[in-house]
């Protein structure tokens, strides 16, 4: 059986992610905008089916933002187990620590799997989140993969029967503060808003649940764009961070893509950004050093944006949950900061990294 899983994976790989590629609607820019720019309004307007305002002060706020679990049913098409005992140990670190935790979307793959699965197969996940409930201090935004909790008739009784309690579920939130007298607009979103593969269109929700599901369990290979798709990523990236320069005094939050994006920059953007530095310095050890990063990185996505030196720090991705390497990532607000943070295991031990680090304050003198 092994045999004929590799054989058909190695036919079938390349063929199903070119279908998907070519086949299916890129994102288009004047629908992704129009899409941010009513959900932004809509939340400001105080339209509460969309998303709320939360007000917040700027030196004792935390917030943490993690998207695109993918929960499944723990078998072979489950890109979250893996990462489940990571994202176990942050939430006990981040309810420990008086943060407000906002799951942004794509936390469950209900493209693939029926809720009573993933239900059963991710009770401990769940308990966890339910646990900032009681503080005010959870917040659940739909994405593509779980627009089931946006449309579902159901939905909001079955996510009183998981959490204890009525979970409104969001399209968006904006997180609000103020600094030297300016207000300050953190809106937070999946990023899928404007995708005609992504937002509700009939094709890739007709393919994933109906031909896809059986085959990527089968087969454990994932099409799911941009995800998968180091272009749509690019563009991704691209859009967001325009429609954020157009908007003053606002940061924008996505994930989507599962790639994280700090200030606006990749991070293998922010390393060539370095050994620009570094080499203006003639630190030979940096340059090494960052050179090898570089390497490294590459293995995961090598695209750079050609004008990555000018772009403004206006845009926010949190990378996932779902890595295969069993890491996860997310951005935390907290002090005046913005971070990029992963939890990586070492010694069989979850433990938490920063890999960026920028005072909020200091980032909206460059941005706008």
């Amino acid at each position: 059986m092994e045999l004929i899983r590799k054989l058909f994976r190695k036919i079938f790989t390349r063929p199903v992610l070119w279908y998907m590629k070519h086949y299916s609607s890129r994102p288009k820019r004047e629908k992704v905008f129009a899409a941010l720019n009513d959900l932004y309004k809509a939340i400001l307007d105080e339209n509460k089916d969309k998303g709320i305002v939360i007000p917040f002060e700027m030196n004792t706020g935390r917030f943490i933002i993690f998207s695109d679990h993918h929960k499944g049913r723990k078998n072979g098409a489950d890109d979250f187990m893996i990462c489940e005992p990571n994202y176990l140990s942050a939430l006990d670190y981040y309810k420990d620590n008086g943060f407000h935790y906002i799951a942004l979307g794509d936390c469950e793959e209900l493209w693939e799997n029926v809720w009573p699965a993933i239900k059963r197969s991710h009770a401990p996940s769940f308990e966890k989140e339910a646990a900032f409930i009681p503080s005010n201090s959870f917040i659940k935004i739909f994405g593509n993969h779980d627009l089931y909790w946006d449309n579902d008739p159901f939905a909001p009784l079955q996510l009183r029967d998981l959490y204890g309690e009525e979970v409104p579920i969001y399209e968006g939130v904006i997180l609000e503060t103020t600094i030297e007298g300016r207000r300050i607009h953190i809106f937070c979103t999946h990023g899928h808003q404007g995708d005609e593969i992504s937002d509700g269109n009939w094709f890739s929700k007709f393919f994933i649940s109906r031909i896809w599901a059986p085959f990527q369990s089968f087969l454990n290979i994932n099409p799911n764009t941009p995800a998968y798709d180091a272009d749509l990523k690019t563009l991704h990236n691209s859009l967001m961070h325009e429609w954020s320069e157009q908007h003053t005094d606002v940061f924008l939050v996505t994930g989507h893509t599962h790639q994280p994006v700090f200030e606006s920059l990749t991070h293998l953007e922010r390393l060539y950004r370095q050994l620009l530095f570094a080499r203006r310095a003639s630190n030979q050890e940096e340059i090494e050093s960052i050179q090898e990063a570089i390497r490294n990185r590459k293995l995961e996505y090598d695209n750079v944006s050609e004008d990555f030196l000018t772009l403004r720090p206006n845009y926010f991705n949190t990378g996932c949950c779902c890595y295969n390497d069993g890491e996860i990532t997310g951005i935390e607000i907290e002090l005046n900061c913005f971070r990029l943070i992963k939890w990586t295991s070492r010694n069989g031990k979850p433990e938490r990294i920063i890999l960026e680090e920028a005072l909020i304050s200091e980032l909206m003198q460059e941005a706008h």
